[in-house]
């Protein structure tokens, strides 16, 4: 997965990222997206980066219809992977400690760390 994600090159233009995409930076009313707040990680460079959320917050059906209605490669969701397996992995050893019950809702994932490299690997 990290090697594939690592030969996957972007080639495109840059765009605009938001660079902190998860579940607590993405306010919701009535069940529909109306805000995404927190760009203090914003930057201009790979999308591949603000797609992690396919494997922190969807899964299954979801995840598949995230993935099918964005009209990205399979480098660039290679390159997605990675990402999201990096933050997962940086996240393991202190899993971490502003997050005693472990669940990965600091960060607005649907699961700890240990969870989303589950995710990544199924």
């Amino acid at each position: 997965m990290w090697d594939a994600a690592l030969a996957a090159e972007w080639a495109g233009p840059d765009v605009w990222v938001h660079g902190d995409i998860t579940g607590s930076n993405l306010l919701l009313r009535d069940d529909r997206l109306c805000a995404v707040i927190d760009f203090g990680c914003a930057a201009v460079g790979d999308p591949a980066c603000d797609l992690t959320a396919a494997w922190t917050m969807f899964e299954g059906s979801s995840r598949e219809r995230f993935m099918e209605t964005l009209p990205f490669d399979e480098g660039t969701w290679a390159r997605a992977r990675g990402w999201a397996l990096w933050k997962a992995l940086i996240e393991i050893p202190g899993r971490p400690l502003d997050d005693p019950g472990r669940t990965g809702e600091r960060f607005g994932w649907r699961w700890d760390a240990v969870g989303v490299v589950g995710q990544l690997t199924a």
